[in-house]
This record gives C-alpha cells, sequence and structure tokens, in this order.
C-alpha cells in the first residue's frame, strides 16, 4: 500500500572589492542538495495547541472515478481519494467532469462539499453550469479540513489491487492537479513550496520506480553527512503545501461567488438522490459513498494530528518511520497514523502522546542544527 509520505550564499569576494589578497577558488555549491543545518521542530506536548482525528475514505484499488446512468439521470462518481483528497482533488474533478459533461445541459448536483466536492463544482462552474452542492456538512467541518495538506498521493491504493487502467486515471489526475496547485500558489488560497525530506530505507533505491513520486520536483538522495536527521539516507524535494482550511474556505468563497448555492441534506438512501431535480449528478461523498452506493470495498484509515503552536523558522517538511511534521501558518503539523476499520474520528490520547514521544525523540536526534 502506498502509505509513504515521502538560501542563496553570495561571495565574500564580491562584498570586499577592496582586497588585494589572491582570492581562493570557491568551492561549487549545489543548491538542489540543501543544508546540512535545519532548525529543530520543538515537539512537546505542552506545545500542543489542538488534536484531530480523520477517517480517510480509503479503497485497495484505487479511487473511483466512473460515469452511470442512475434512472433519468447520469451520475458520476469521483470518491475513494484515500489519504490523497488535497493532492488528487483537481486531477479527479477533472476527469469525472469531463466524463460527466458531454451532452448535459442544465443544473447540476454536487454531493459532498469536501475538496472532491467543492473542485468539481468549480470545474463545472468553469464550463458555465449552475451548481448546487448538497452535503450533510460543510467547511470547515469536513474531513478534507482535517488533511496535512501535503501535494503528495500517499495512503491512496494497494499495489497488486489496481490495473492499467487505473493507473493511467491516476497519472492523468495528478497531472491536472499538479499544474492546477501551481497557478493557486500564494496567500490567497494558502498554497506554498517547501522543501521535503523523506527517510529512505536500506533496500530503497535512490531512483523512484512508482508513478507517485513523478512530481518529485529537484529529486537528490543525500546520505550521512549530508543532511542533519537521525537517519542514513533521505530523499529531498520540493513540493507544495496547502493550509487545507484555509484552502477549503477560499474553494467555498470561489463557488459561492460564482452562483452556486450549498444545502445542507443527508442523503439516506439512493432513490433519495433519483429524486433531486438536476439530471446530472456528481457523487463525491467520500467515505459516505460506500452506505450511500454499496461500495462495500471502502473502509476507513483514521488518521491522527497533533498540532503543536506554529514556528515560522521550520520551513522544510519531513516524513518517515517518525510519522510526518509539516509546518504550517496555523502550526506544526505532527501525524503518521494509518488505522485500518476505525469509524470512530476522535483523537485518542494515548496515539497522540506516541505520535509527539517518538517525534521529541526524533528531533532531539538531530546531528545539527541552525
Amino acid at each position: 500500500m502506498l502509505i509513504a509520505r515521502r538560501p542563496l550564499i553570495a561571495s565574500a569576494a564580491l562584498a570586499l572589492p577592496a582586497c588585494t589578497t589572491t582570492p581562493r577558488p570557491l568551492k561549487a555549491v549545489n543548491p538542489s542538495r540543501g543544508p546540512k543545518c535545519l532548525p529543530i521542530a520543538n515537539v512537546s506536548a505542552n506545545r500542543v495547541i489542538r488534536t484531530v482525528a480523520g477517517l480517510r475514505p480509503y479503497r485497495a484499488s484505487g479511487f473511483v472515478v466512473r460515469a452511470e446512468p442512475f434512472g433519468d439521470k447520469r451520475l458520476v462518481h469521483n470518491y475513494g481519494h484515500g489519504g490523497s483528497g488535497i493532492t488528487l482533488g483537481w486531477g479527479t474533478a477533472r476527469l469525472a467532469v469531463d466524463l460527466g459533461l458531454p451532452g448535459h445541459s442544465g443544473p447540476v448536483a454536487v454531493l459532498g462539499s469536501g475538496i472532491a466536492g467543492l473542485t468539481t463544482a468549480r470545474l463545472l462552474q468553469e464550463a458555465g453550469r449552475q451548481v448546487t452542492l448538497y452535503a450533510a456538512q460543510l467547511p470547515p467541518h469536513t474531513t478534507s479540513n482535517i488533511a496535512g495538506g501535503q501535494w503528495h498521493p500517499a495512503g491512496l491504493y494497494q499495489h497488486d489491487r489496481v490495473t492499467p487502467e487505473w493507473l493511467a486515471q491516476f497519472e492523468a489526475a495528478m497531472d491536472y492537479s499538479w499544474r492546477r496547485f501551481q497557478i493557486m500558489t500564494g496567500d490567497e488560497y494558502g498554497i506554498r513550496w517547501l522543501p521535503t525530506y523523506i527517510e529512505l530505507g536500506d533496500g530503497d533505491a535512490d531512483e523512484p520506480s512508482s508513478p507517485a513520486t513523478r512530481h518529485e520536483t529537484d529529486r537528490v538522495v543525500l546520505g550521512p553527512g549530508e543532511h542533519p536527521f537521525p537517519v542514513q539516507r533521505v530523499t529531498r524535494f520540493m513540493t507544495m503545501y496547502a493550509e487545507s482550511g484555509h484552502l477549503l474556505r477560499q474553494l467555498t468563497r470561489d463557488v459561492q461567488l460564482a452562483g452556486g448555492k450549498f444545502v445542507v441534506r443527508e442523503f439516506a438512501t439512493p432513490a433519495e438522490v433519483a429524486a433531486l431535480p438536476e439530471t446530472l449528478v456528481f457523487n463525491c461523498t467520500g467515505l459516505g459513498a460506500g452506505k450511500l452506493f454499496g461500495d462495500a470495498e471502502i473502509e476507513p484509515v483514521r488518521g491522527q494530528l497533533a498540532v503543536l503552536l506554529p514556528q515560522a523558522e521550520v520551513q522544510y517538511a519531513f516524513a518517515g518511520k517518525m510519522g510526518y511534521m509539516f509546518p504550517r501558518g496555523d502550526g506544526i503539523i505532527c501525524g503518521g497514523t494509518f488505522e485500518h476499520g476505525e469509524w470512530d474520528a476522535t483523537p485518542q490520547p494515548d496515539r497522540i502522546a506516541k505520535i509527539i514521544a517518538r517525534q521529541q525523540a526524533f528531533f532531539a536526534g538531530f546531528r545539527c542544527t541552525a
């Protein structure tokens, strides 16, 4: 199963133009390799500002993007993103809209208001359609609001359960989402680039083979002495991070500004969906698709987070055996639990304590600190 999360240097000669000594040749520096010293994340129980838990909608065979007849309607599924909803939301929305929209005129219904529902609604609006979103919970009360916000597929599928056709969908979704995220970077949507370090095991190849790693931009492998972490090898690359709550709030605003409507409603049966006035319906209900549309494969994978006081000086992310640490403006996000089959979306104090203890020990082992 795919679960891994995977400054400028000025010459002193430029600052001393009057110096008459013969300058020494400067050693070439590869800025891609990054600094050997980094500020540590100050992980301790007394810095925790909140704890949260969310249920990832996981399917071993991957997300579902599929269109089918639904009485006198057309139903397009877009759900089952596991731990990759923020990463793939725009991409699977693109696939779903391209499946459902040709030949349709008139208003459209979207079920769900997490990242999949909001991005689907925005693409429909960009195509000139009137959209109503029906959802039991609206932001900030969705599972997507709890996400760590890293752009990097994780907790998405089991390698031996996916088909070549699904992998083609996956790669197409990644490509569109990657490009869409880039035009949204900045304060408005709370998205920024950060160097990201992922621990490599002894058997891990230096060159990635999974399609999930295709967008690890500026990727290098660092060995002992090339990084400060208390592990042997890491890979370093650049990717984007979103403050999830900020992003969803802005997308909700965008939907409303474009004339979209939100209706708080929970559907118990497909018949209730069939009674909607819209003849094109997009199912973006995430974990709820299991009960509503009979998907027996989808299951919850609980993730728990300890959020610490923000540290402006921490400008990198790390993931490995210690879990993961993502720095955001609203706090340091510490996580790394993947609890299959757990339906209780309540933080468990014992698991939170283990997250804190594991990461506290990890950062205490830094070989060099800035």
